[in-house]
C-alpha cells in the first residue's frame, strides 16, 4: 500500500480549495471556498473544489459523484477543507455530502473546520463518526488559512437562520439531548437580565419577547417550538435561566478558595450560565491576595494575567464540558499559589489531552450552539479552544505555562499564581529529590513547552554539563520528555 503523507495532502487541499468558483446568487449569499483531495491506497490522489464543474456543486459532491462514480474507494481516505454538510441539511432529496462519503466506503475523513452554519456546525461530523468512519482534524496553522479565506462565509453562517426542516429526511442528527425542549419550562424561566446583556452586546435590535426576537432563538437552537408555543432547549436554559440547576443539576460552577490559614469559602454560581464568568471573577478578585513578587507593577502585570487565564478557562470549562456526565459539575478551586478549573468530560473526540497541553489543538466544539453564544457576547473566541490565548498571557507574564491533566471524570486546567508556584506543586518525593539549582532550574522550565540544553545553560548561567545533568534529572523525574538526538534535541515539559 502506498504512504499516506496527512500533511501534505492537507496542504494540497488548503491549495485546492483557493481554487473555488463562487456561484451567482442574487440574495448576497456568499460561497464557501472548499478543497477537497481523495487519497486511494494505490497512491493515486484525486482533487475537487467547489464549483468546478457546475455552479454551487460542492467540493464532495464533485469529487464522488463527478469524478469517481464508479471507482471503489474502500479504503480511501478523504480530506476535505470545511466540515461535509450534515443529514437534513439539504432539500429532500438531496443526499448530504456526509451520508455520500458513507456511502461511498470511504475509512477516514480529515476535516478542516466546522461548518459554522446550525444546520451542519459538528453534525457532519458527529454522522460519520456514527456511521463508522474515522475522522480527524487538519492542523491548526492549516485551519487559520482555511478561516481567513473564508470570513465572508462564516460570519454570515454564523447569523444565518437554521433551514426549515423537510417533512421527509433521514434521522436528524443532535450532538446533545440539551438541543430539544425541556419539560415543564418556558421563557419565564429566563432571565431578563440574561436576555438583555446579550440583546446588547451582541447588538440586536430586536425586543426581548418580541415574535422576532423568540424567531432569532429558535433559529439558533435556544428556543424550541411545541404545541404553538417557544419553549427553551437545554441550551437555552443553561445560558439564560434565572435558576437552571432547577432541572438540570449537572448545571453551574461550584467555587472554593482555600485561604492560608486552612479556611475556605464556598461559592456557587448557578444562574445564568452567561453571567457565571464575570462574577467567579469578581469573586475571585475580592478573596485572593496578590502573588509575591519584587514590585507593585510586577505584580499588578502578574495579577492582570492570572484573571486573563482564569476567565478563558472558566469559558472553555462551561462551553465545552460534556453535559451528558450528569454526576458532576464544573467547579474552580483556589489557592494561594493555584487556581484550577476542572470540566466534566474527556477533549471532544478526535481532539487529545497531548494536543491541548501543546496549546495548538485543533478547533473543534463539542457544543457549538453555547459556543456561539458566548462568542457573540464576546466571553469566548469565535472558533476553537482559546487555547494560544492561555500560552501567550503566560508567557507575557513569565508565569508557568498552565498544565492539563485527566481526573476522571474531569479534565483539568491548573493556571500557576507564581513562578515559585510550579515548584511548590511537585509532589513531595520530586520536590526532595530537586537540589536548590535544579528547583530554580524547573521554576524557569515550567514556563516553557520545550527547550535546549543551550538555552537552560544560558537562561540559568550554568555550564552545559551541569545543565545537561539538570535536565537528565528532570527527565528521570517524569518531568520533561527527551525529543530527537544530537544537535535537534529538545526537552518538552510534560510535568508536574
Amino acid at each position: 500500500m502506498a504512504k499516506l503523507d496527512p500533511r501534505k495532502l492537507m496542504e494540497q487541499a488548503v491549495e485546492v480549495m483557493r481554487q473555488s468558483v463562487a456561484e451567482p446568487r442574487s440574495d448576497g449569499k456568499a460561497s464557501p471556498k472548499v478543497g477537497a483531495v481523495l487519497w486511494k491506497p494505490d497512491g493515486t490522489v484525486g482533487t475537487a473544489c467547489r464549483g468546478e464543474l457546475r455552479d454551487g456543486d460542492h467540493a464532495e459532491y464533485t469529487m464522488l459523484e463527478r469524478k469517481n462514480r464508479h471507482c471503489e474507494l474502500d479504503g480511501a481516505v478523504l480530506f476535505a477543507t470545511l466540515e461535509p454538510c450534515a443529514p437534513g441539511s439539504r432539500r429532500h432529496p438531496k443526499l448530504s455530502c456526509a451520508e455520500r462519503i458513507v456511502l461511498a466506503r470511504i475509512k477516514e475523513v480529515w476535516v478542516g473546520i466546522e461548518d459554522p452554519d446550525p444546520t451542519v456546525d459538528r453534525k457532519g461530523i458527529k454522522f460519520l463518526q456514527n456511521s463508522g468512519v474515522a475522522v480527524r482534524i487538519f492542523d491548526r496553522d492549516l485551519q487559520e488559512e482555511i478561516l481567513a479565506a473564508n470570513e465572508e462565509f462564516i460570519e454570515q453562517a454564523q447569523e444565518r437562520a437554521a433551514a426549515a426542516r423537510e417533512a421527509k429526511k433521514p434521522k436528524a442528527i443532535t450532538l446533545s439531548p440539551l438541543e430539544r425542549a425541556v419539560a415543564a419550562v418556558d421563557t419565564k424561566d429566563l432571565s431578563y437580565e440574561a436576555l438583555e446583556q446579550y440583546r446588547s452586546v451582541a447588538k440586536i435590535d430586536d425586543e426581548i419577547g418580541s415574535p422576532d426576537f423568540n424567531r432569532r432563538l429558535l433559529q439558533q437552537g435556544l428556543l424550541e417550538e411545541e404545541g404553538g408555543r417557544a419553549t427553551p432547549t437545554g441550551f437555552g436554559l443553561l445560558l439564560f435561566g434565572a435558576e437552571p440547576r432547577i432541572v438540570m443539576p449537572q448545571a453551574g460552577l461550584l467555587g472554593t478558595i482555600h485561604f492560608p490559614d486552612g479556611t475556605e469559602e464556598p461559592r456557587d454560581f448557578d444562574g445564568p450560565q452567561v453571567f457565571a464568568p464575570a462574577q467567579a471573577l469578581q469573586w475571585l478578585g475580592d478573596k485572593l491576595p496578590d502573588p509575591i513578587e519584587r514590585s507593585a507593577a510586577r505584580r499588578r502585570r502578574v495579577n492582570a494575567a492570572i484573571f486573563e487565564l482564569a476567565r478563558e478557562a472558566i469559558v472553555n470549562a462551561l462551553v465545552h464540558r460534556d453535559y451528558s456526565v450528569e454526576g458532576a459539575k464544573c467547579q474552580l478551586i483556589a489557592t494561594p499559589d493555584t487556581i484550577t478549573v476542572k470540566s466534566p468530560g474527556k477533549p471532544v473526540d478526535p481532539i487529545t489531552l497531548e494536543q491541548m497541553q501543546s496549546f495548538q489543538a485543533p478547533m473543534l466544539s463539542r457544543n457549538p450552539i453555547l459556543h456561539y453564544v458566548f462568542a457573540r457576547m464576546e466571553l469566548a473566541e469565535e472558533r476553537g479552544l482559546g487555547l494560544k490565548s492561555l500560552k501567550t498571557r503566560a508567557e507575557a507574564s513569565g508565569l508557568p505555562l498552565p498544565r492539563y491533566s485527566w481526573e476522571d471524570p474531569y479534565l483539568t486546567l491548573r493556571i500557576y499564581r507564581s513562578s515559585a508556584a510550579a515548584v511548590k506543586e511537585l509532589e513531595v518525593d520530586v520536590l526532595q529529590a530537586l537540589s536548590k539549582a535544579e528547583r530554580a532550574g524547573w521554576a524557569w522550565l515550567a514556563t516553557k513547552e520545550s527547550v535546549t540544553s543551550r538555552e537552560y545553560a544560558e537562561a540559568k548561567e550554568v555550564p552545559n554539563r551541569t545543565a545537561l545533568n539538570h535536565l537528565k534529572h528532570f527527565s528521570d523525574l517524569g518531568l520533561i520528555r527527551k525529543r530527537g538526538s544530537g544537535p535537534a534535541t529538545r526537552y518538552e515539559v510534560t510535568g508536574p
